[in-house]
């Protein structure tokens, strides 16, 4: 009798489009033993105690399209497999990491299914499908789960694993345009676009942020001289070593005044608004613990504002508000603070809480704000009493509307003066909407890298669409970094897919193009080899992408790449397919359980699938699987053939489509009626070993519906043919 249990017999990522989805998802191969016996309306209660383990997945729409919808597939019925995308998505969603995408197939009438799950992390993906298979087995069996807790596992790996709002927002925002990218660390260093045109970005600093103009930030009392000498306004201030420096300075500046670290970042080890030698001498140490030196500067009064700067200009602006209590009689201000302040749903520790929580621990800002009003955090004040708790923080409340133009301008300059392309800069004021001059504003800091989140999720006001403004700044409109991507896939052994690609890569490289080449010979930038591995495998064809002198790259693929980690990009600009046939890989390709042509031909579409709308397809007419992929390819379709008398050719002709055939032993482009011969097939490879007629047309048929000249690539084919004998020979 088979085990009631969710087995696992392979989980596999797949990082680029794939036979599932354009984007990156996890594939399980899940065995379900008895449970394939035993759907959802099979087990008594299971349903209902799957919700009230995971209310969430109620909200779910399945197949049918509406709210609910899942939970009337389980009513109807649906295996184990299935169920467990849905758990495996909502415990991803529970964790901070949205995603919406699954899809599962039975394997024959087996007990196996592949299961796809979108996930924005390998190590997230895993986690959640290993949970969700604990979750439902708990189901299954009456027995408890500790969802919080494994959520909270998983939000770790999200918060380690997956990108900050910063860097998603920006990423998101690429993706919106088309733009492709490409994480280098695992992490938050992101190239946005390809080659030649890539650009980088480290949460909100770009490859245009200059290691200057960081360092000018992060030191504030250099930052402030820089800005005063361009008559920026700025509150007078100085260094000073010890606490009685501390308060001769604050008497020589005037009173009230301000104590902070002059590198210090995110608001901590400040104190303001001092006007007691005690409380200026105490705040010296606090700042010091949080810096390399203390600064005392002129008090300016008003709210706190960020105001984020791209480009030059200002793009978004957040208001800061002080935060108070009132007493009642009985609770501490400890109690007010939680029952008061941190009870509100808006703050939290996570990225979806737009304030934080208020801390009252002895050593925070927090805590010198309440002694210097004569209180303890554990005090209680007397009804009505007003305390104050912060002068300033939770600057979550978007003010972007409001800004005078004066006060853009000036923050405008601060961030050019300091050089910072993506700037925060920080000001206080009375009413931004008013000239500092008039108000006796000034700007306090200036920030590189700045925290994005305020301005995404205000705590009040719209989000600004600080992503958008970001990806414009590096891409202008028109640019979406990329450069040439052909494609090359099919049955190296019987169709030579190396040898087209090396021969796409030369012609290209003639046309005065760097070239980047990833083939199963290794990786070749230009003429030089850089990587012996085969560069059938994603990770060494992405490093060809990733190359940041390349014009146009050349990347060869096959059915087993495809699925055993996707393609290694989004999209190209020419999909090559010189067939759709098993050839010597009808056991490899039986390992993932492709077995006939029409399965094949779900994987080998995807190339094409990824065809960019002004790029096209170049596919074999001698191979009649392949004329099925015209249909589905966005942009062009180029046929080859080594028949003139092909009837494919000749139906693609009548349609005034482009064709590259053999007639009487010459090389033909032909584009309806209108025909040029190129040359005479033996002149151009006949010196050539291991380059068949084939092999020509699908390189004559790609580079001329690229708009290489018909002459150039004649030439180029020579040329090709003369380096191959040299090499041949060495």
């Amino acid at each position: 009798m088979k085990q009631r249990d969710i087995v696992f017999l392979r989980i596999n990522y797949l990082r680029g489009p794939n036979i599932w989805t354009y984007r990156p998802v996890i594939e399980a191969w899940v065995d379900i033993g008895a449970f394939e016996e035993l759907p959802s309306n099979k087990l008594p209660g299971f349903t209902d105690r799957l919700v009230g383990l995971l209310p969430g997945i109620a909200k779910h729409r399945c197949g049918v399209g509406e709210v609910g919808g899942f939970i009337e597939r389980l009513r109807d019925g649906t295996w184990m497999g299935h169920i467990l995308e849905h758990v495996g998505i909502e415990l991803q969603n529970l964790a901070g990491s949205k995603v919406g995408f699954g899809k599962t197939r039975q394997i024959g009438d087996t007990t196996v299914y592949k299961m796809a799950m979108r996930t924005r992390s390998e190590v997230v993906g895993r986690a959640a499908i290993e949970a969700g298979r604990e979750l439902l087995l708990a189901a299954v069996n009456d027995q408890p789960f500790d969802l919080a807790a494994s959520v909270a596992t998983i939000s770790r790996l999200v918060d380690r694993h997956c990108f900050g709002p910063s860097t998603a927002c920006i990423v998101d925002a690429a993706v919106e345009r088309k733009i492709p990218w490409i994480s280098l660390n695992g992490g938050n260093l992101v190239q946005l676009g390809h080659g030649l045109k890539q650009r980088r970005i480290w949460t909100a600093e770009t490859d245009r942020t200059s290691a200057i103009a960081e360092g000018i930030a992060s030191d504030k009392d250099m930052t402030k001289m820089l800005l005063a000498s361009c008559g920026v306004p700025v509150p007078q201030g100085q260094i000073v070593a010890s606490p009685q420096a501390a308060w001769e300075a604050a008497e020589e500046i005037g009173l009230p005044v301000v104590v902070k670290p002059s590198n210090g970042n995110h608001g901590r080890g400040i104190s303001l608004d001092l006007t007691a030698q005690a409380d200026v001498e105490a705040a010296f140490p606090f700042a010091a613990r949080h810096g390399s030196e203390v600064i005392v500067e002129r008090y300016v009064p008003g709210n706190e504002h960020r105001l984020l700067v791209v480009g030059g200009k200002l793009v978004a602006a957040a208001r800061g508000e002080s935060a108070w209590v009132t007493g009642d009689g009985t609770a501490s201000i400890r109690q007010l603070v939680d029952r008061d302040l941190n009870s509100d749903p808006r703050r939290g520790t996570t990225e979806d809480h737009p304030l934080s929580f208020v801390r009252v621990d002895s050593d925070t800002a927090v805590a010198t704000e309440i002694a210097r009003q004569g209180f303890t955090n554990d005090a209680v004040p007397p009804a009505g009493q007003r305390v104050l708790i912060a002068r300033n923080g939770n600057v979550a409340f978007d003010c972007t509307e409001l800004v005078h133009p004066e006060v853009a301008a000036a923050v405008g300059l601060a961030a050019r003066i300091v050089g910072l392309d993506i700037a925060g800069i920080d000001l206080v004021a009375e009413d931004i909407s008013r000239p500092l001059q008039d108000q006796g504003g000034a700007i306090v800091e200036v920030n590189a890298g700045p925290g994005l989140l305020m301005h995404l999720r205000p705590a009040g006001g719209t989000a600004q669409p600080v992503g958008k403004v970001i990806a414009a700044h590096l891409f202008p409109e028109g640019e979406d970094g990329r450069i040439p991507i052909v494609g090359v896939a099919g049955s190296r052994d019987s169709h030579g897919t190396t040898s087209i690609a090396r021969l796409i890569a030369w012609l290209l490289r003639v046309s005065g193009k760097r070239v980047g080449l990833a083939c199963a010979d290794g990786v070749f930038i230009d003429r030089r080899q850089t990587d012996t591995r085969s560069g059938v495998r994603f990770d060494v064809a992405q490093s060809v992408l990733m190359n940041p002198t390349i014009e146009a790259a050349v990347i060869e693929s096959n059915a087993e790449a495809i699925l055993r980690d996707g393609l290694p990009f989004d999209r190209c600009r020419v999909a090559v397919v010189t067939d759709i046939s098993f050839g010597t890989q009808k056991e490899v390709l039986g390992a993932y359980h492709i077995e006939d042509t029409k399965q094949l031909f779900s994987v080998m579409r995807g190339p094409v699938d990824t065809v960019l709308a002004e790029g096209l397809a170049v596919l074999n007419a001698d191979e009649p699987a392949t004329l099925d992929l015209v249909e589905l390819c966005d942009g062009d379709v180029v046929l080859y053939s080594l028949s003139a008398s092909s009837p494919a050719i000749a139906d693609h002709r009548a349609k005034g489509r482009r064709c590259v055939l053999i007639d009487d032993g010459r090389i033909v482009l032909a584009a309806g009626e209108r025909v040029e011969v190129l040359e005479s097939l033996d002149e151009l490879i006949g010196q050539c070993p291991g380059v068949l007629p084939e092999h020509v047309l699908a390189a004559v048929a790609t580079t001329w519906g690229m708009g290489l000249l018909p002459e150039l690539i004649a030439a180029g084919i020579k040329t090709y043919a003369a380096d191959r004998r040299a090499a041949l020979v060495a």
